[in-house]
C-alpha cells in the first residue's frame, strides 16, 4: 500500500503546442511510478444492484464511488488518475456526468478524458461506463 505522505509524480499539460485547450479536462498526463488500470465501472453496488435506473446522475455517482474503492485498493485515489474514459449511451448524459465527476478530481487540474456514446453496454439499463488509470508512486 502506497503510504500516506507518498505522492505519485503526475506532471498536467493542459495546452501543449497548437492543441486546444481541454474544458474539463486536460489534454497531456504524464507520471512515473507504477501504472494503476481500473476496469470500466457501472452503476451496480457490492449486490449487482442497479442503482438510479433511468437516471444517469444517480448512476455517475454509483460509478464514481466503485471507481474511488478501486483505487483505494490499489493504493492510490483520484489525485493519481492521470485519465478517464467514458463511455455513454446517450453524449446528452456528459453534462450530468461532468457534474458527479467534479465532486471527485481536483477541478484545477483534472486528468486527461475521452468521450465516446456507444450503442449499448452490456446491460440494456445501464446508461454509462467508466474506466481509469492512475500512477501511483
Amino acid at each position: 500500500m502506497v503510504g500516506v505522505n507518498e505522492k505519485a509524480e503526475i506532471t498536467h499539460i493542459p495546452e501543449p503546442e497548437g492543441v486546444v485547450p481541454g474544458n474539463g479536462y486536460t489534454n497531456v498526463v504524464t507520471g512515473t511510478g507504477r501504472l494503476v488500470a481500473v476496469a470500466g465501472q457501472v452503476a451496480l453496488d457490492s449486490d449487482g444492484k442497479l442503482v438510479g435506473e433511468g437516471d444517469p446522475e444517480a448512476q455517475a455517482r454509483q460509478i464514481f464511488e466503485n471507481l474511488r474503492r478501486c483505487l483505494a485498493a490499489a493504493g492510490v485515489g483520484f489525485d493519481e488518475v492521470i485519465k478517464l474514459t467514458y463511455f455513454l449511451t446517450d453524449i446528452a448524459y456528459l453534462p450530468a456526468v461532468r457534474k458527479v465527476r467534479d465532486e471527485f478530481v481536483d477541478v484545477s487540474r483534472p486528468p486527461a478524458s475521452s468521450a465516446v456514446q456507444v450503442a449499448g453496454l452490456f446491460r440494456p439499463d445501464l446508461l454509462l461506463e467508466i474506466e481509469a488509470f492512475a500512477v501511483a508512486p
